[in-house]
């Protein structure tokens, strides 16, 4: 039999379909229509029962300019509402505005159209029936029923009489009570029954208890819900036992008398502590402490200062590009005899995911090991195999675009999510695989350790944690710790120094540069981090947002210590020139604040160009759950960084995994342009700043803070009281001078060399206290006059 030759299909061309956002604004302007036309009914209906006879004669010159008619809404107002009033359905034609005004509000606000419909039919079926009423019980009156409830009973009397029409009345009404408010016979017993028993408690009259003989001696037993029914079940009905009765027995059951007593119920109010009397009291007078009011003119940067970079209208879809994919795919499975069953493309800016469902019975395994060939077969660099897929019963294959769209860090701040994050630290990544923006805290990360190779992005990654941060919180709720080995990166942020930057007291710049100073800056965040969980502590509150929350409400005296904190933010640009050149000395405050800066509002932010494991500790990567991999160049650094392969799989220029030690996610980094950063510091430089950058402790090391000694005559005028707190407390620190003295933290580290050449206190011993050598006041006493004499 010859072969039927089968005609090849034209492809269909696509529909043309209308937008998200078009459809949305479609649906606005008409709801905003529907809201303003019943508005405009109503008041015409309204208006029309007062100005129906003057508006006869008007209504036949519509199309006269010059006669005006009575109604609020002239010739229309009176020409509508005579259609409707009269010709219509009477007062029953107040309805249509109702409809028309829910309608509207539906389409306004976007909600579900479900259960619209059925609000039109009842509306009409509810017009309909009160225009016959209205017909029906004021036949005089042809304004309250219209035309159409007039001439409606006139046909049904016809055929039926009036009876006839009252009971189709009634029968309709008991519908429209069924079925819109669940109207039952029990209901209405149980309304009446309650009506009867509130009367009855009213007149005073006792009614028989449930269970109990009433006066002709039968049981009432109460149905009321509010009564438990105890049921007592035998295990055969052998054991039920016989009800015996007595003949000639006359039961009285005597009623307890219950005395009239009234309950008097007294309000437990909660007693609080006299401070929080005296702080509610300032919080009525003065408002909360806002520590934005000092910069109360702060100006948060415009979008107008990024650029809008690569193609305004989203990602294109090359569809000969995925046909061709799909195709190389499925042959290059099919060649090593794997079936799929079914497979989907999601497309990203950079990367395109296809999820295949392989068929039954094979192992994914061998999917898993021929990533190197499918590569071959598609031509392309990065093909990363996700086998399976978290969450989802299907195997990824992330193919890159032939021509990747740039996300512009624009559009990542314009987005909904990031504007209505609710987040102590928000930062905007970038873009998913499937193009929604990503948004995490980092607050709750708490740290964040970022790799990647020369060239790969890590700088702009950087740079848009910063701007996400400068675009979202005030300088005085958030402030930065730069370091930047490579002297050219962070540059531009000395712009911002006195708006968002942290220093050490005698630091000229606030970029810290030489490693030197990374080394005190380090230890000084130490005693930053010591001295703030003393005064959590002191505020008996757990993190740095309890105690904020209850600083400002001014539960928190000022004159303790106590002020408000912001978060501090210590980005470290190259790590691993660090470890080179400090190491030890460097990772192990690293390490201190890795481990217990979270509480108190320190985070670290760590980048580095090879994430060895002399580089990257085990103690560092235990604290460091949030990990961001650009490309890097070997399988070794990618498990090193993310625990797993894939980011030596990547294809440079911003393509990066992201993984908060659960799942890992392919994110295309949205870039900022050095120019856009430099606008942004600029704009933010020109606006009036505090006087100094935020300062840290200062922090004196071992060799200028020992063997210093002192003149008895150069001693600081606290002297001998600072002495007495330190030997009281037993603590030989500058902050506890700091707090107790109410001096600040330079000329209380002045204090504490002279007291160490006194011989009070001991050596610097890193981030911990001095030890105290005088244990009492006596000796200290005795000590102080053998230096005199």
């Amino acid at each position: 039999m010859a072969k039927k030759r089968t005609k090849s299909k034209k492809p269909t061309p696509a529909k043309k379909r209308v937008s998200p956002k078009r459809s949305k604004q479609n649906k606005i302007i008409l709801g905003s229509l529907l809201i303003v036309l019943s508005i405009a009914l109503f008041f015409s209906f309204m208006s029309y029962y007062f100005t129906w006879q003057e508006d006869q004669s008007i209504l036949e010159q519509f199309n006269d300019r010059n006669a005006q008619a009575s109604n609020l809404l002239n010739k229309f107002g009176a020409s509508v509402s005579h259609f409707f009033m009269y010709k219509g359905f009477g007062l029953a034609s107040f309805v249509f505005p109702l409809l028309l005004a829910i309608t509207g509000l539906y389409l306004f606000l976007g909600l579900p159209a479900k259960g619209l419909v059925s609000k039109w039919i009842w509306g009409l079926i509810g017009i309909i029936w009160t225009s016959i009423a209205l017909g029906f019980f004021a036949i005089e009156q042809p304004l309250l029923g219209g035309l159409i409830g007039f001439e409606m009973n006139d046909f049904l009397q016809d055929y039926t009489g009036k009876i006839g029409v009252f009971l189709l009345l009634v029968f309709v009404l008991m519908v429209i009570l069924v079925r819109l408010f669940n109207f039952t016979p029990e209901g209405l017993a149980q309304f009446f029954r309650s009506q009867k028993k509130q009367l009855k408690s009213e007149l005073g009259k006792k009614e028989p208890a449930p269970g109990m003989l009433s006066e002709d001696g039968s049981i009432e037993l109460s149905t009321e819900d509010d009564i438990p029914v105890t049921v007592d079940t035998y295990t055969h009905k052998n054991d039920i036992p016989p009800l015996q009765q007595e003949a000639g027995l006359d039961v009285n059951l005597p009623e307890e008398e219950v005395p009239d007593i009234d309950l008097k119920v007294e309000k437990v109010t909660e007693e609080k502590e006299e401070k929080d009397i005296k702080a509610d009291q300032l919080v009525k007078d003065f408002g909360e402490f806002d520590p934005k009011l000092e910069l109360g003119n702060y100006k948060f940067p415009s979008l107008d200062l990024l650029d809008q970079h690569g193609a305004t209208g989203g990602i294109t879809i090359n569809q000969e590009e995925l046909e061709e994919n799909k195709n190389r795919i499925v042959s290059t499975l099919k060649n090593y005899k794997i079936g799929i069953a079914q497979i989907k493309a999601t497309i990203g800016p950079t990367v395109t995911l296809y999820e295949i469902v392989p068929e039954a019975g094979i192992r994914i395994s061998k999917i898993k090991n021929l990533e190197d060939d499918i590569a071959l077969s598609l031509a392309a660099l990065g093909i990363r195999i996700i086998a399976p897929i978290p969450g989802k019963g299907t195997i990824g294959i992330e193919v890159p675009n032939k021509n990747a769209t740039i996300v512009s860090m624009r559009s990542v701040i314009a987005s909904k999510k990031f504007q209505n994050a609710e987040m102590e630290l928000p930062i905007a990544f970038g873009k998913t695989i499937s193009n929604e923006t990503f948004v995490v805290d980092l607050a709750k990360m708490p740290h964040m350790l970022m790799a990647g190779a020369t060239g790969q992005g890590k700088s702009v990654g950087l740079n848009a944690v910063l701007t996400s941060l400068l675009y979202k919180k005030h300088p005085a709720e958030v402030k930065f710790i730069l370091v930047d080995p490579k002297k050219v990166e962070l540059t531009l942020y000395n712009k911002i120094e006195r708006h968002f930057l942290a220093k050490l007291p005698d630091s000229e710049d606030a970029i810290i540069t030489d490693n030197t100073k990374v080394i005190n800056t380090l230890n000084s965040l130490c005693i930053e981090m010591d001295n703030r969980y003393e005064l959590l502590k002191l505020a008996m509150v757990r993190n740095i947002k309890e105690y904020n929350v209850k600083f400002k409400a001014r539960k928190l005296n000022p004159h303790d210590g106590h002020k408000f904190l912001p978060y501090i933010v210590l980005v470290i640009d190259e790590f691993a020139d660090l470890i080179m050149t400090a190491g030890k000395e460097v990772e192990t405050p690293i390490a201190r604040l890795a481990q217990l800066a979270r509480a108190i509002g320190i985070h670290l932010i760590i980048a580095t160009q090879r994430p060895s494991v002399n580089v990257i500790t085990g103690i560092i990567k235990a604290n460091f759950p949030a990990r961001i991999a650009f490309r890097v160049t070997s399988k070794i650094d990618s498990r090193t960084i993310l625990d797993t392969q894939g980011a030596d799989q990547l294809i440079g220029r911003g393509d990066m995994l992201f993984t908060q030690g659960n799942d890992v996610t392919r994110l295309q980094c949205a870039f900022v342009d050095t120019p856009e950063v430099g606008k942004i510091t600029e704009y933010i430089g020109s606006q009036r700043a505090y006087p100094d950058a935020h300062l840290l402790p200062e922090y004196v090391g071992e060799e200028s803070g020992t063997g210093i000694d002192y003149d008895i005559s150069d001693r600081d005028s606290m002297f001998r009281e600072a002495a007495e707190v330190i030997v009281t407390a037993q603590q030989g620190s500058a902050s506890l001078i700091q707090r107790k003295l109410k001096l600040g933290y330079n000329r209380a580290g002045r204090i504490i060399d002279q007291l160490e050449a006194a011989g009070i206190v001991g050596p610097f011993e890193g981030s911990k206290a001095r030890q105290v050598l005088v244990p009492d006041i006596i000796a200290l006493d005795q000590l102080l006059e053998n230096e005199i004499n």
